[in-house]
């Protein structure tokens, strides 16, 4: 049996994408034997890995307003604790183990600490998550075994690698696109405009490693915390999804059968 594995990146609010693309494969009856992760990446495959239907996350994520927590509060310094979490993700994580999923994950972190990359594939969950999510200067590092965890986008935004030895067809989901502009209006879309393009910078690279890559044009544009755009989000890539199920003969190869979506 061919052995499909996707690759969820890092984006904040916009990686409620990643839910729209599990969405609709899971429709033509793809099914994943491993999920990577990044940040926001990370979240939705663990939510997804340990069985919950996509749409049930993204009301998750919209009726508990999950983002509130990860939200920098107005005049912070940051350094917000993110731990803050611990009781929302407790609920939808009770034995709180990477192992105890039903699909294996991998979670993408950066050991702050040392200063490189850690991949997680077992051991508490919920930690992992938040160390993947915790965005620095913004909260306080998550601590692993007496050392300092932040998110795993600084060294990784898309980390295929867990998956090149363990899938035979992989599946990249990528919530970061950025249009090309003309002028910017404010610093604050200056700065994340910059932020992503150097998170995006070996995109093209980490492209080549993927069978088929959903990327939304124009996701980056979304601010990283508008919670107003959630089902938006949702549901352009999962439109865009559609399309790519529809059109790509590798995904047609792979089903060996004519595909069947659900509209």
């Amino acid at each position: 049996m061919t052995k499909i594995g996707i690759v969820l990146s890092g984006g904040g609010i916009r990686g409620i994408a990643h839910l729209g693309v599990l969405k609709a494969f899971g429709n033509a009856g793809i099914k994943f034997s491993h999920i990577s992760g990044t940040s926001a990446g990370s979240i939705a495959g663990a939510l997804f890995a340990s069985g919950m239907d996509p749409e049930d996350a993204l009301n998750i994520f919209i009726k508990t307003k999950l983002l509130k927590f990860l939200r920098p509060a107005v005049g912070s310094l940051g350094l917000i604790n993110i731990e803050n979490t611990l009781s929302l993700f407790k609920e939808y994580f009770p034995d709180d183990r990477i192992e105890s999923l039903k699909i294996p994950l991998t979670i993408a972190t950066t050991n702050f600490s040392k200063g490189e990359l850690v991949y997680f594939s077992k051991g508490p969950l919920i930690r992992s998550i938040q160390a993947s999510s915790c965005i620095p200067g913004i909260f306080r590092p998550i601590m692993i075994d007496n050392e300092m965890y932040v998110d795993g986008g600084i060294l990784n935004n898309f980390p295929v690698e867990p998956l090149l030895n363990n899938c035979d067809f992989i599946i990249g989901s990528s919530c970061n696109h950025l249009k090309p502009v003309e002028k910017m209006t404010n610093i604050t879309a200056l700065m994340g405009r910059a932020g992503l393009m150097s998170v995006n910078k070996d995109m093209e690279e980490k492209a080549a490693f993927c069978n088929v890559l959903i990327e939304p044009k124009g996701m980056g544009e979304i601010s990283t915390f508008d919670m107003k755009k959630a089902e938006t989000i949702y549901w352009l890539a999962y439109e865009e999804t559609l399309k790519t199920i529809k059109s790509n003969e590798s995904l047609k190869n792979l089903l060996k059968v004519p595909v069947k979506v659900i509209e």
